[in-house]
């Protein structure tokens, strides 16, 4: 598509509001295309859609529709004036204030999730579109025959008269009269009530074995030595939205194999009991309800003014076929890889509120995963039109992605844990310490904080996280981590607990105190400022202004939430903050908990050094110091 005039504020139209559908005829065959998309230019397009497949090429009649102008700021990039942080199109600053909600389980849930995040001053969430059988996940097992977490389902090759021969599988029932297996897909199957439908199969037995099972009543197919389609029809009930627990009965001692297991319609449709087959590829297939559950949380977000990293390969199928770089199973990996980098581009590429794509939650670092990177990313230059940003995540830091060209920004997950010693009570220590040891080892790119909590040695949530009934540590971790050089806040792991305790309200003081930052202009650096009485004075500066977290050390999590401790007002105490430029200087005093300026006063820099009293504060306080901003 070309546009006829520019826009140098590159407004955006957001099309995905109103889709455009086209038809396209060709030998007896239809197709219809529902396209979105988010020109960049205002002006007027045109398009065509075009399908290929083996009876040839059909293309509808051209379409046109005109792009106006928008208050939309358009994709998420790397700012060009500061590499370490992040911008819209038109210039406008993002800084990243927000958590995870990975695992949709319900999309509805994630929803409101998302909607109480935007509402509440954040913008940001990490989601995960990879949780294999146990939540939304576009490439995955899910079957309805077992579980990852307790993986043993009854599927065997299947039998022919040399043996156990075929590359194919199926089902086994064996036993005694009543031996089961019972259908149970991770997704329940809706059905339209009053309607009839068609299960069918095709069944082997022997010793005279047949199945039973109850579908609207009970049914019964007698087995035969060679395999045997059977058909049963049922109609569902005026209230019945879903297929029932379907459990196939053994009606005599012996073995029974199924395969080809099928609902649909009784007047034809879409197969319905997808999960059922037991050929089904893992890679390559994607699942159409989490693909539309994810379509949900895309809007959603839209609507809410939050912007998602989406985390789209299943680690465990893919991390097996990337251990040798030049062995088929990588090649095998990497096309899949830019097969589903193509699909998640023509299905969510026009969105401007997905910020990054983020190919696997924490993937071996160990493995030569760089060519598979530059594979995969080339494929998202190529088909992500928009150009969305594109990162990784490893269990291990540092890691080899940190420096790879195709990665533009940094991922980090980093819990506190009794194994860290004394910083396991500290978090403000913890997320600076982490910051410390990210700038050895990335230079140059936006370093998200993607993952943070309390956890066990093991990794798992700890009892500890119950007596922290305020999250004291995401409020101290928020603070710390915004004002320390991440391009974004910590992203709580936990999202479960934030949302029970509503702890939502921690956001928006970070969002307004964020607002005003000059994070793209290029001269952010570690605040030169101390504060006496052994307050922790952290922040960020230029020559004209500095903007500054004060925190008084006794107030950690560990002290207030499990030692039982109530940290003493501090009173008296002074700033002090260097190489500031000379002139006049106005003071905002913020409490942190409200996302309000208390207090406002006047100072003067003098030799690049001001020294300011500190109002009497509890636990801690943030001050905005800019010149000529006095009242």
């Amino acid at each position: 598509m070309n546009a006829t005039k520019r826009n140098t504020a590159r407004a955006l139209w957001h099309a995905h509001n109103r889709p455009y559908v086209c038809a396209a005829r060709s030998q007896g065959r239809y197709a219809c295309l529902r396209t979105r998309c988010a020109p960049t230019e205002v002006g007027t397009y045109k398009g065509v859609a075009v399908l290929t497949d083996r009876l040839g090429s059909a293309q509808s009649q051209p379409i046109t529709f005109e792009c106006a102008p928008s208050a939309s700021r358009g994709f998420v990039r790397v700012c060009s004036g500061d590499r370490r942080y992040l911008a819209f199109d038109d210039g406008t600053p993002f800084f990243a204030i927000g958590q995870n909600v990975a695992f949709v389980y319900n999309s509805y849930a994630t929803i409101e999730k998302v909607r109480k995040l935007g509402g509440n001053g954040a913008n940001f969430a990490r989601v995960w579109a990879c949780a294999e059988d146990w939540a939304m996940a576009i490439e995955a097992r899910k079957s309805a025959w077992g579980r990852s977490w307790a993986w043993n389902p009854p599927i065997v090759a299947m039998p022919d008269r040399g043996g156990f021969h075929s590359s194919k599988l199926c089902l086994k029932l064996d036993g005694e009269a009543g031996a089961r297996i019972t259908l149970s897909p991770s997704h329940p199957v809706s059905l339209r009530p009053n309607t009839r439908y068609r299960l069918t199969g095709n069944l082997r037995a022997d010793g005279g074995a047949g199945i039973e099972f109850d579908l609207g009543g009970r049914r019964v197919t007698s087995g035969m030595p060679q395999w045997t389609k059977f058909t049963e029809e049922f109609t569902t009930a005026a209230d019945q939205w879903w297929l029932p627990e379907v459990a196939f009965r053994l009606t005599a001692k012996g073995s029974a194999w199924l395969r080809d297991l099928s609902v649909q319609e009784a007047g034809g449709g879409p197969e319905l009991l997808w999960e059922a087959d037991v050929n089904r590829p893992i890679l390559g297939v994607y699942n159409q309800t989490d693909c539309f559950m994810l379509d949900q949380i895309v809007e959603a977000a839209e609507q809410s003014g939050v912007y998602l990293q989406v985390v789209l390969l299943t680690r465990d199928h893919y991390m097996p076929l990337l251990g040798k770089e030049n062995a088929p199973q990588y090649e095998q990996a990497t096309r899949f890889a830019k097969q589903l980098a193509r699909y998640a581009a023509a299905r969510w590429g026009y969105s401007t509120s997905i910020a990054v794509w983020e190919y696997f939650n924490e993937m071996n670092p160990g493995l030569p995963t760089d060519r598979f990177y530059t594979e995969v990313g080339e494929a998202m230059e190529k088909h992500d039109l928009n150009r969305h940003l594109r990162a990784t995540s490893a269990w291990g830091a540092p890691a080899k992605d940190y420096r790879h060209p195709k990665l533009e920004t940094v991922d980090m997950h980093h819990y506190l844990r009794p194994a860290n010693g004394e910083l396991w009570k500290d978090e403000v220590a913890t997320v600076l310490a982490r910051w410390q040891f990210m700038q050895q080892h990335a230079k140059d790119k936006p370093i998200f904080f993607s993952e943070f909590g309390i956890t066990d040695n093991n990794w798992q949530r700890a009892p500890e996280l119950d007596k922290d009934a305020q999250f004291v540590h995401l409020h101290n971790a928020l603070w710390a981590s915004m004002l320390s050089g991440f391009a974004g806040t910590v992203s709580h792991w936990y999202w479960d607990d934030v949302h029970k305790r509503d702890a939502y309200r921690l956001y928006q003081p970070i969002s307004g105190f964020a607002e005003g930052i000059p994070w793209t202009g290029g001269q952010l650096r570690a605040a030169s400022a101390t504060c006496d009485k052994g307050v922790r004075a952290i922040g960020l500066q230029t020559d004209a202004a500095a903007y500054l977290w004060l925190h008084d050390p006794q107030a950690t999590w560990w002290n207030i939430a499990v030692a039982g401790q109530r940290p003493a007002e501090v009173k008296g105490a002074s700033l002090s903050v260097e190489n500031l430029g000379p002139g006049d200087y106005g003071i905002e005093w913020w409490d942190t908990r409200q996302g309000a300026v208390i207090l406002r006063d006047n100072v003067k820099a003098a030799g690049g050094r001001m020294s300011i009293p500190v109002p009497a504060f509890t636990c801690d306080i943030a001050c905005k110091v800019i010149r000529g901003g006095g009242r």
